[in-house]
């Protein structure tokens, strides 16, 4: 839910997190990463994060990856929808997995799903955040 507390009471930093999603994204090879800005346009969340995986391996390790990192932020997954790995109850790689935080969703698509669903048409009216500078950890 954006404006959320953290368990301190102070206001979680959606922006700082969806950046650090976006540069762990990056670090495990994530191609295409968009970081679209929601703020103005939903009530359901602040940011959404959206790349493409080449392989249902890559996504396991930016499912991985990008949770680790968060996790460190004390940002904590709400939710995964898709999640990839066998030990998972998955036999075939996935084509979309969602990572939900409330604040921030992350989409990990393969270039097919990504090219069919088109996110970033959907929600061409919001800005996007740039990836220049890398979020403090």
């Amino acid at each position: 839910m954006p404006g959320q507390l953290a368990p301190q009471g102070r206001p979680i930093d959606s922006e700082a997190n969806a950046l650090a999603a976006a540069h762990a994204a990056l670090e495990k090879q994530a191609e295409h990463v968009v970081v679209i800005d929601l703020r103005s346009l939903s009530s359901v969340t602040d940011f959404f994060v959206i790349c493409t995986a080449g392989s249902g391996r890559q996504v396991d390790a930016l499912t991985d990856h990008i949770d680790a990192v968060l996790s460190a932020r004390r940002c904590p997954v709400w939710h995964i929808e898709g999640e990839p790995a066998p030990a998972r109850g998955f036999t075939r790689d996935p084509q979309w997995v969602l990572m939900d935080y409330g604040n921030l969703v992350v989409h990990l698509m393969d270039q097919q799903a990504r090219s069919f669903y088109q996110l970033e048409q959907l929600w061409a009216d919001a800005p996007r955040i740039p990836l220049a500078q890398a979020p403090s950890r």
